[in-house]
């Protein structure tokens, strides 16, 4: 299949699906069936042109022409093929994961969950192909309308609240912040394509450049950047795959790519560099990082902890993007990738502590690691990659974010990051000292958890509780995958440099 041919494929492999889990909804195991092959097919597309982009390749595809310099086009550049391989490779796992999940809790309206799920993947492949801002925007803002079903999933008064707050502020923040940054750039380029060095070198001094980067990095509220955050902790009313989807595969990390491919390739790094119009979005993102870890020290749902902690850890993404030496973009890139399999591990935890146990507070969770040993020593492995141990794959991207700040000057970063380690430490570390070292607590656990972490003289099956089978592999193999990317990040590190202006 020609490059230009994987485009329109990723883009309709997962509307094809969609129309096909619609069709054969009514037979649970055809529409799962359906699900698993459209997504492998989709990475199997997309992975077939990952050697024509590290060779150098730039695949293009014009649409359609909608106005004079304004055109829904795709072009596969180095950090679009990263993002998308991602996706399009977690969204085979969350299928499996989503059989465990919906049908161990006998969730409603599964169809349509699946449906949805398609639709928004469809999205993503758009975002991450996306030739220009205009194509991008497109979208960017599908992904919005498709996910907002899966994040008021159950229907009851909780979900309808935060499917407001999700709706209200990711079209909110892009009315009155993206659409007027998208505008003005094209009014001082002439231009929407995303090109390599930016689009906004000599077209825009320090002052305009720097109020131009504050309106995208507000306007692009999927990346959660404080004060536009409350919409991922309201969203966790949603099942565990969509949060899973929220926070691995597609929706804040559409929403971080899109501020690290703005600062490539419309502003360029050098023209950011030069001017220093990024250095209070440093600061910003800093103070996110810090913060929402902070937060999330206080938060005894589980659900709630790991979504601050996700908005931390899109400060780094933020963070590297805003510092622009291209160790740092390379970082931000890389954590890119690290952070979506690291996370995804820790929501599909949750998900599975729900499904077999019905808890959700972290304080709960006394003594359950001896009935959920797989469960909870996945837990524990993604946490560490969150905190950024070695051997672990986000010790690297950690690693090239501090080396960029100190190559740019700011010697902060690095003191900034060492402390966000040390909250992610104090924020995740308990749950796993809970679930392994404490006593079973009778009275936050059912008589037949405790009879399960007591009686140890039953056979292995009758001892352990995980949850279904379809959930628990898929969490063990992201976990086990935390391990191999620690050994891969020459790989990456060679892929990204194809965005950069100054390459490593």
């Amino acid at each position: 299949m020609s490059p230009t041919n994987i485009i329109i494929a990723s883009l309709l492999i997962p509307i094809i699906g969609a129309v096909l889990i619609w069709i054969v909804g009514r037979q649970p195991n055809v529409r799962e069936t359906v699900t698993i092959i459209t997504s492998v097919l989709l990475f199997s597309s997309v992975v077939q042109v990952l050697p024509n982009i590290s060779n150098g390749g730039r695949p293009e595809l014009l649409l359609l022409n909608v106005a004079p310099g304004l055109q829904v086009a795709f072009q596969i550049e180095p950090l679009g093929m990263l993002f998308a391989l991602i996706a399009s490779f977690l969204w085979i796992v969350n299928s499996l994961y989503s059989i465990g999940y919906m049908r161990g809790n006998k969730e409603p309206r599964q169809t349509q969950f699946y449906i949805a799920f398609a639709v928004a993947l469809s999205a993503t492949m758009g975002i991450a192909f996306a030739g220009n801002l205009f194509t991008l925007f497109i979208f960017y803002e599908v992904l919005t309308l498709s996910t907002y079903p899966l994040v008021a999933h159950h229907g009851d008064s909780k979900a309808r609240t935060g499917g407001r707050i999700y709706l209200i502020t990711l079209l909110g923040t892009s009315v009155l912040f993206f659409i007027p940054a998208i505008l003005w750039t094209f009014s001082l380029a002439g231009t929407l394509d995303f090109r390599p060095g930016g689009i906004l070198s000599g077209k825009a001094d320090s002052i305009t450049t720097g109020f131009l980067l504050a309106l995208f990095a507000f306007g692009i509220g999927k990346a959660a950047l404080m004060p536009f955050h409350r919409w991922l902790p309201s969203a966790m009313v949603a099942p565990t795959p969509v949060s899973a989807l929220l926070h691995a595969v597609a929706v804040v990390k559409a929403g971080a790519f899109t501020i690290l491919k703005v600062s490539i390739y419309i502003f360029g790094s050098e023209h950011l560099l030069s001017t220093g119009a990024s250095e209070w979005l440093v600061y910003l993102a800093t103070f996110s990082v810090l913060a929402a870890s902070i937060i999330a020290l206080t938060k005894d749902n589980l659900k709630a902890r790991l979504a601050y902690s996700t908005i931390s850890q899109l400060g780094y993404i933020v963070l590297g993007a805003a510092i622009a030496t291209p160790l740092a973009l390379v970082g931000a890139g890389m954590h890119i990738l690290m952070h979506a399999f690291g996370k995804i591990t820790l929501f599909f935890v949750a998900g599975a502590i729900h499904t077999a146990t019905h808890k959700t507070e972290v304080s709960q969770l006394n003594g359950i690691g001896r009935a959920m040993p797989f469960t909870m020593g996945a837990f524990f492995i993604g946490a560490l990659s969150i905190i950024g141990l070695p051997p672990l794959g986000g010790a690297w991207s950690k690693m090239y974010i501090a080396l960029g700040g100190m190559d740019g000057g700011y010697w902060f970063v690095l003191a900034a990051l060492m402390i966000s380690s040390l909250l992610n430490i104090a924020y995740l570390m308990p749950i796993v000292i809970r679930a392994f070292f404490r006593p079973v607590d009778k009275e936050n656990n059912s008589t037949e958890l405790a009879e399960i972490n007591n009686e140890f003289n039953h056979t292995l099956r009758n001892r352990l509780a995980e949850a279904p089978w379809f959930c628990v592999i898929p969490l063990c193999f992201t976990a086990v995958a935390c391990f191999i990317l620690f050994f891969a990040p020459d790989a990456v590190e060679q892929l990204l440099n194809g965005m950069l202006e100054r390459p490593l």
